[in-house]
């Protein structure tokens, strides 16, 4: 185990009697800003100045003075460039993402692709071709295709940074309004320096990391987007300081504006910001919600102001510019390996030959029989097979595939595409295309062995829909079920009585509107109230309706249900939260909102009520508000019971309880409040401390419950992955109860599965442990591994386990550390230094045996299901399974908290749902549903993979057997390092004669259809076992390539051989031998790729044979003696093709070769496929068959009824630090849409329709 994977997973050991879980499945990473309170106006300046004048860290040195260019040339402020020239530290706006200018292109670019090995190889032979002791080939053979893998790689190169300097000119020359001389001016992007004050107007653009001085909002707010910085399109508001949005509106004050600001360095932490404002004698803290970000627009914001503090290349989205970690396949690594052992293999037949060269010079050479050969030169035979090592490794180099990488490139990216364009992954929705985000991974999506799935908006909808609620032990909702078409169907409520109700929101309960428009419960009213009250929902006006933007979809619907029931949230400002109660308005004072995080799993609100009592409002999981309650809570049992109700039909719960503050109460809460918010050390820790005392005896008064459905084609989806032998866990924050419920409704899980839960796992691997334990004392030389299965019976399984038992099974708990006092006062000897070492390295041992024996035990089951698991706990599990099993692993999520699983899995894929767009970004592949990803993986994946693995096998087949017949040329030749084919054909083989039938079937061959790959899902297996191509098939490439070569090269020597042509003469010569056997091996490389296809085409067949045809007609051009007048030197196979293959004699012998090399491989894939058919074999026999099944197949509907019921529990969707959206600028997203926005507006209809069906 490496460092970073310990410390990675470390940090997150907790101990399972204190469950570390998120809120919900929509959580974030736990290092938002900590929460604040939203104060009375009037406080609040004198609050912002007390609580930062405590000052920042050294560390903190990054200076902006407002309005004074001088500042900034400071000595102090200048850094060595280059020998003694110095320029400042600050950048300039203007960027450069470009690599290359008009003089650097050539150099720059020659000099990064030689950096790559194969090129660089393909030089030192090029200049190895120019010593005339060792080369008999001419340069060009080497030049010619180098120069083209040189050409193509530089063009690519040249466009994309073509591309990159119009954007950049293009950026750079944005205009923007610049404060100069006291006035505003209108001046470029480029021009603009740190220090400046700028003005944005609305849907302007912001140019640079600025903080925000003053806005046109009333409270201080900038709208911005942020769609270029993280592909988010929903809005999100910064807040300004109040000191300077009150005294920063004017333009002539802005132009006096003289503040310092003190801040951290430029870094690439986009949610982060520290740093102090000091002005007119004061300090004022500043966050990451005061600070605009180059890159974002302002929205519904006439304009605001801000202060430049990092400019160009120091901004955050110019920092986050780097390269990402770059992910490869396994058959990249094995392709390497490959190319490792050819160029083995290269260096052995060289040497072999070099041998047999310093043999025969030693014993047939110059001095002996061939003395006509005499070159003058008194060489060794030694030394002149020491040339002769030389020149074979150039005359054998295509052994080495010069063009197999760019040809790989090449066909990726194609495959790239045919995933963009598939419509069959089009979600007509959202106007969501399938998209490739990366080239490199194709064919590793058809070797998938393990997929880690997220829950909520990945497995489910997240669309969430009020369904009902429990209020003073009294159920509400529909609980009422058809006995049938025609009676006992419910009616929904009719909610014309409130004028300012959603018309998109149904419910089914004519009692609940009852109670609450008679009064008659009080409970049922203040249940309602907290709904509009305990949120961070924003709501704006658009066209009169009232347009709700929520941190999350369960936020949504609550403040949308409790709209509707007649307690409509209406506005809300720093301090105040405004809701009309059954037609009647009222103001709240807001004095608090205690926020969200992943170990309250709740959120409070505290509020003054209009009478000028002070009340707080909660909601949150059963788990932690029943730990809260008030002893005396008479309806705990009933809700309870509720709660069970609910989970049984997978809802989503959620518990809501209230308690009355004494001012006396708040008063003294209220001071350790602000003591806590100013404390530098463990903020969050003593926020919580501070909240737990005022979150006790609470009175409950009662639970949500909220429906996510499943997304279309879910189930369908999972068997037939689950059919091609891959097995998927489901990683999710929610509980339990809720995540088994979904396994079963998504048919994870069966009634005949057997369950094992945590404490399950966790006793059998603590057996496990002892016996290895065990085992090791009695013979410590032995394994500690294990072979024998944790489970002896072949029942289905499952394991469901949580975060808290994860971190108990797989991570040691933390001891404390000594003082270093005590480490100085007391130090430790040598024998307890050793001591202590063997212990770490004992307990590093048997920490990876037990997280090794998990991983065992849990692939032993049939789905694994994470419940209760942190962003951190998802890509532990990940990394884990990817660590003990080698095996090729897929994550695929939605939302936030799914980024760590997707970057840490070898493919990541991303779904546009509806938490915004940063899972997309993070991912290799995107689409809108989960029901594409069996598409995906079954069809573009095993495609992509077959394609790949038939286009290595046949370009090695074809390069070793062009390539050997040199050598077997060698033992005819004297070992004098001679070639056997013209130095033109060998420039050519593989650039034009048999380059484009391989390269279009690896992009376009398919042995089975798209359909057919779907309906037969373990066709997908051979790729989870590398089957189609590993050693063992490369080893048969190059025997298939050996066996080619040597009837290439034999068949026409002994055609040759002592024979006389019909005319008298003999065509025995060189230059026809050369014609005959590199026709031969044109014609039989480009038929027997013709036998591999499986799919053909025009453009296929166009290939196979167009090749053929190029390859005749350059011959006779080159053969000609035109060519040979302009370039005596160069062509001087003058005529050879002509008067060679004039000869029936030489067109029998190529047509004998041809058929050799062809007809057993013919035959035996005959037998092979008639005695050992695999799988494909027989699908492709019988696909007409199956194509008329498909035609004439009766269709059947698809409603499916619901699966058995389990229990359930809390899965509320929230993240933390949402507070901060009023207080502060948190995010906010777009009213999300309903389930009848989803169906069209006909929920009614298709429930009907289904009830009707079933």
């Amino acid at each position: 185990m490496n460092t970073d994977y310990d410390t990675t997973f470390e940090e997150d050991s907790q101990m399972p009697n204190d469950e570390v879980m998120p809120y919900s499945d929509d959580e974030t990473d736990d290092e938002l800003d900590s929460p604040q309170t939203v104060e009375p106006e009037q406080n609040r300046i004198n609050k912002e100045a007390e609580q930062t004048r405590e000052p920042l860290s050294k560390e903190y040195s990054w200076q902006v003075q407002a309005n004074d260019p001088n500042f900034f040339n400071q000595p102090e402020f200048q850094k060595k460039s280059f020998l003694c020239f110095k320029k400042s530290k600050y950048s300039g706006n203007a960027i450069k993402t470009y690599k290359y200018n008009p003089i650097t292109f050539l150099p720059l670019n020659l000099f990064e692709q030689f950096k790559r090995a194969a090129n660089a190889y393909f030089l030192v032979l090029l200049i190895l071709q120019a010593i005339p002791e060792i080369s008999t080939v001419s340069w060009s053979t080497t030049l010619i295709p180098l120069l083209l893998v040189l050409g193509i790689t530089a063009i690519k190169d040249l466009v994309d940074d073509i591309a990159r300097h119009k954007m950049d000119n293009e950026i750079n020359n944005r205009p923007s309004e610049v404060m100069v001389d006291g006035k505003f001016k209108k001046t470029k992007w480029k021009n603009i320096h740190v220090g400046d004050i700028i003005r944005i107007k609305k849907n302007g653009f912001i140019p640079a990391d600025v903080l925000l001085l003053s806005s046109t909002d009333p409270n201080s707010l900038c709208y911005v987007e942020t769609a270029e910085l993280d592909g988010e399109t929903n809005l999100k508001f910064k807040m300004s300081l109040e000191v300077t949005d009150q005294l920063l509106q004017e333009e002539s004050a802005l132009a006096t504006f003289d503040g310092l600001v003190v801040c951290e360095e430029p870094n690439n932490r986009l949610d982060k910001f520290v740093g102090t404002l000091h002005w007119r004698g004061m300090s004022y803290g500043l966050d990451a919600d005061k600070i605009l970000l180059r890159g974002c627009t302002v929205r519904n914001t006439h304009y605001c102001h801000g202060l430049v503090l990092f400019a160009g290349a120091d901004t955050k989205i110019m920092r986050n510019s780097g390269k990402t970690r770059l992910k490869r396949t396994k058959i990249d690594y094995l392709m390497n390996y490959m190319v490792y052992t050819i160029f083995v293999l290269l260096i052995l037949c060289a040497a072999g030959l070099a041998i047999g060269q310093s043999f025969w010079e030693a014993n047939l050479g110059l001095s002996n029989v061939s003395w006509y050969l005499n070159d003058g030169k008194a060489y060794s035979p030694g030394y002149r097979g020491f040339l002769g090592f030389w020149g074979y490794i150039i005359v054998l180099n295509t052994m080495v595939p010069i063009s197999l990488y760019v040809s790989v490139e090449v066909i990726r990216l194609g495959q790239s595409y045919f995933i963009n364009w598939d419509l069959q992954m089009f979600y007509p929705v959202k106007d969501t295309p399938a998209k490739a985000r990366t080239t490199t991974l194709n064919e590793q999506l058809g070797q998938i062995q393990y997929i880690f799935s997220d829950k909520t908006g990945t497995l489910t909808q997240n669309v969430m829909t009020f369904k009902k609620c429990t209020i003073n032990a009294e159920t509400y909702g529909d609980q009422r079920y058809a006995a049938g078409p025609e009676k006992g169907h419910s009616e929904e409520v009719d909610f014309g009585w409130n004028p300012l109700a959603d018309p998109k929101f149904t419910f089914n309960d004519h009692y609940l509107i009852e109670q609450i428009r008679s009064g008659k419960d009080a409970d049922v009213h203040l249940f309602f109230k907290l709904l509009a009250l305990c949120h961070t929902v924003m709501v704006e006006k658009v066209d009169n309706d009232l347009v709700y933007q929520a941190a999350s979809p369960d936020e949504g619907a609550l403040v949308t249900a409790a709209r509707n029931f007649g307690f409509v949230f209406l506005s809300r400002t720093q301090s105040t939260i405004t809701i009309s109660e059954l037609g009647t308005e009222k103001t709240y004072d807001v004095l608090g909102i205690l926020d969200f995080n992943s170990d309250r799993k709740r959120m409070s609100i505290i509020v003054r009520e209009p009478d000028g009592s002070i009340r707080l409002y909660c909601k949150g999981a059963d788990t932690v508000v029943y730990e809260r309650l008030h002893p005396n809570n008479p309806i705990q049992e009933q809700t309870q019971e509720a709660l069970d109700i609910f989970a049984n039909e997978t809802l989503r719960t959620l518990c809501l309880c209230y308690k009355d503050i004494s001012r006396e109460e708040y008063d003294r809460w209220n001071k350790k409040y602000m003591a806590a918010t100013v404390t530098t050390n463990n903020r969050d820790e003593e926020l919580d401390k501070v909240y737990e005392e005022i979150e006790t005896n609470l009175l409950l008064l009662g639970a949500t419950a909220i429906e996510d459905k499943l997304q279309d084609d879910v189930p369908l989806t999972i068997s037939k992955l689950a059919k091609a032998d891959i097995k998927i866990w489901v990683l999710t924050g929610d509980k339990k109860e809720t995540a088994e419920n979904i396994g079963y409704a998504c048919e994870l899980l069966t009634d005949e599965t057997a369950i094992c839960y945590g404490e399950d796992i966790n006793a059998l691997l603590h057996t496990r442990m002892e016996n290895q334990r065990n085992r090791a004392a009695g013979n410590p030389g032995a394994s500690l591994n294990s072979t024998e299965p944790y489970f002896q019976t072949d029942q289905k399984r499952a394991l469901i386990i949580t975060g808290s038992w994860l971190n108990e099974i797989l991570l040691e708990k933390k001891k404390k550390k000594r003082r270093k006092g005590l480490k100085l006062k007391f130090p430790k000897t040598a024998e307890q230094k050793q001591q202590d070492l063997m212990e770490k390295k004992v307990a590093y041992v048997m920490k990876e045996q037990k997280q090794k024996n998990f991983v065992d035990l849990a692939c032993e089951c049939t789905s694994v299901i994470c419940c209760r698991v942190t962003p951190k706990q998802k890509a532990m599990v990940v990394d884990l399974v990817k660590k003990y099993k080698k095996a090729v692993t897929l994550a695929i999520g939605d939302g936030a908290n799914d980024v760590n699983m997707i970057k840490t899995a070898h493919i990541g894929v991303g779904i546009s749902g509806q938490e915004g767009m940063q899972a997309v970004m993070s991912s290799d592949y995107s689409f809108g549903q989960f029901k594409y990803l069996q598409r995906l993986i079954l069809v573009h994946g095993r495609w992509s993979y077959i394609r790949m693995c038939k286009f290595l096998r046949f370009f090695f087949y074809k390069n070793f057997a062009f390539t050997l017949v040199h050598f077997w040329y060698a033992f005819f030749n004297g070992f004098s390092a001679q070639t056997v084919y013209e130095d033109w054909f060998i420039a050519l083989y593989n650039v034009l004669y048999s380059s484009l039938p391989v390269l279009l079937v690896g992009l376009l061959d398919q042995d089975v259809s798209d359909k057919l790959s779907l309906r037969f899902p373990r066709l997908y297996i051979p790729g989870q076992k590398d089957l189609l191509f590993n050693y063992k098939k490369f080893f048969l490439s190059l025997t298939h390539g050996i066996i080619t070569s040597l009837i290439i090269f034999f068949i026409p020597y002994g055609a040759f051989l002592l024979t006389m042509g019909q005319d008298g003469e003999a065509p025995s010569d060189y230059q026809s031998f050369a014609v005959t056997t590199a026709t031969a091996l044109v014609i039989t490389v480009n038929f027997q790729i013709g036998l591999d296809t499986s799919y053909w085409t025009f453009v296929n067949a166009f290939s196979v044979f167009g090749s053929i045809a190029i390859y005749f007609g350059i011959m006779f051009d080159l053969h000609s003696g035109g060519i040979h007048v302009l370039f005596p030197s160069k062509f001087i196979f003058t005529g050879a093709a002509p008067n060679a293959l004039r000869q029936p004699y030489l067109w029998l012998t190529i047509i004998l070769t041809v058929a050799f090399c062809l007809l057993p491989i013919v035959a035996i894939r005959f037998l092979s496929k008639m005695i050992w058919p695999s799988e494909s074999d027989m699908i492709q026999r019988n696909r007409k068959k199956y194509k008329e099944e498909a035609k004439w197949k009766p269709r059947h509907s698809t409603i499916r009824r619901g699966a058995t019921a389990r229990r359930s529990a809390y899965a509320f969707s929230h993240q933390r630090g949402y507070a901060d959206l009023i207080s502060t600028g948190r995010t906010i997203q777009k009213k999300r849409a309903t389930l009848d926005a989803v169906l069209g507006g006909n929920a009614a209809e298709i429930v009907q329709s289904a009830a009707n069906t079933l």
